[in-house]
């Protein structure tokens, strides 16, 4: 009988513990920063100085009538070397719909490490040496690498915190050039 009574006990202590003390609900994921660039707002403007380029510059608003893929990156950033050399696959297959990408170099390493690293990787689109205050139009970049995609107006149509699936990236680059608005629009 004691066993019993032991087991009743232990199911009620247990049971009004979980009722004194529901299970919290998991935290959503959290995905970049809230002071990020929103879809469907025009990204913030910048210029910011080519690495390579011999002391010239690139204003992003330059780009209007492109898609534009946004990375922000770090020459000691594991995820970044795994999604480089997608971005050149990607710039390659839709540069001429009108896609073009852009490297932030967001560290320290100096023009010169950084120009050897994007050698190295096979880096083909231009890199632009980041500073903190593009940095922090862009929510402060909690966390490299974090990439932006732009329509041809300069919209923000879709973001990537963290390294993402190459095919996930694919699809916000169609969405930035348009085609998935054409696509579906020729199906009806």
């Amino acid at each position: 009988m004691k066993p019993r009574i032991l087991l009743s006990l232990a199911i009620v202590l247990l049971s009004s513990a979980a009722i004194g003390h529901p299970q919290e609900s998991p935290k959503p994921e959290r995905h970049g920063s809230s002071s990020a660039p929103a879809n469907g707002t025009v990204a913030p403007d910048f210029t910011l100085k080519v690495v390579g380029g011999h002391g010239k510059s690139m204003r992003l608003s330059s780009l209007r009538g492109k898609a534009v893929l946004l990375n922000f990156w770090a020459t000691w950033c594991g995820p970044c070397k795994i999604e480089m050399p997608w971005f050149v696959e990607l710039q390659e297959k839709y540069g001429p719909q009108g896609l073009q990408v852009i490297g932030v170099a967001m560290d320290d390493a100096g023009v010169k490490a950084i120009t050897a690293f994007a050698r190295k990787m096979g880096v083909k689109y231009p890199i632009l040496q980041g500073t903190e205050q593009v940095a922090d139009l862009y929510g402060g970049l909690d966390g490299l690498p974090t990439t932006f995609f732009l329509d041809r107006s300069g919209k923000v149509v879709d973001q990537a915190f963290g390294l993402e699936s190459e095919s996930v990236m694919e699809d916000a680059i169609k969405k930035s050039l348009g085609s998935e608005s054409r696509s579906t629009a020729s199906a009806k």
